[in-house]
């Protein structure tokens, strides 16, 4: 393929071209290989990674590290209400939802969950932490905490909405607030929802209550920004 620096950037160029070519593809599937694609447009490896770097950075790619470019759907979104309840809604919405448990432990309570959990200084937590897949693909990796009174009914879970798992229970839970914020990603966080380091994440705290306003679950969300925002109903 002939590009001309008369054009602008040759980088930009192939960007370009590779945008406007991405509805060929579905979520999931990767790009041609850096080679071939260098070898496509007649130019070095790292002329396209330059092209791949302005697409990652339109969420458009993931650049997988011995995979190589991903393409990227659409961003996921969803609304934060008093009520809404994330595998509810997004299989409500016909989206596919898988959600698992990866780690689960007791631990000294923070300073935060002692205050929003009701708790005494020195009280210890229980932490589930859970990896919720859309469509397959890994988005948002998540820490929930309770206090230890509530073990034998989280002694059961093992995957699926928590919040479904407490009803069982007896307990609708309802959100109390829900405090929005950005960070870049632990490497272990990266690795989970299989992202660069480099790259944000959104970060929700969230405490929710049962009907009688007892507070029972103070929930630490880490989602891919480049797959999923939030919007807040009033």
């Amino acid at each position: 393929m002939n590009l001309s620096r008369q054009d602008g950037p040759i980088y930009q160029q192939i960007a370009a071209v590779l945008r406007a070519e991405l509805g060929q593809y579905q979520p999931g599937d990767f790009l041609p290989s850096e080679m071939r694609l260098a070898e496509r447009f007649e130019v070095n490896r790292h002329t396209v990674r330059g092209a791949l770097q302005v697409l990652e950075q339109e969420a458009c790619i993931l650049r997988i590290k011995g995979k190589g470019a991903q393409v990227l759907g659409s961003l996921l979104s969803y609304p934060l209400s008093q009520s809404s309840a994330y595998s509810s809604w997004f299989e409500a919405n016909g989206h596919d939802v898988r959600t698992c448990l990866v780690a689960k432990r007791s631990r000294l309570a923070t300073t935060v969950e002692v205050t929003h959990l009701a708790l005494q200084e020195g009280d210890y937590v229980l932490e589930y932490k859970t990896l919720r897949f859309l469509k397959g693909e890994a988005v948002s990796l998540i820490s929930h905490c309770f206090a230890m009174r509530h073990q034998l009914m989280l002694e059961q879970y093992q995957k699926g909405s928590m919040r479904d798992h407490l009803r069982r229970y007896g307990h609708e839970l309802e959100r109390d607030f829900s405090a929005i914020g950005a960070r870049l990603p632990s490497v272990d966080e990266a690795a989970r929802l299989r992202m660069a380091v480099n790259q944000p994440v959104l970060t929700v705290e969230t405490l929710s209550r049962d009907q009688h306003g007892h507070p029972i679950e103070l929930a630490f969300t880490v989602s891919r920004s480049d797959r999923f925002r939030y919007h807040v109903v009033m």
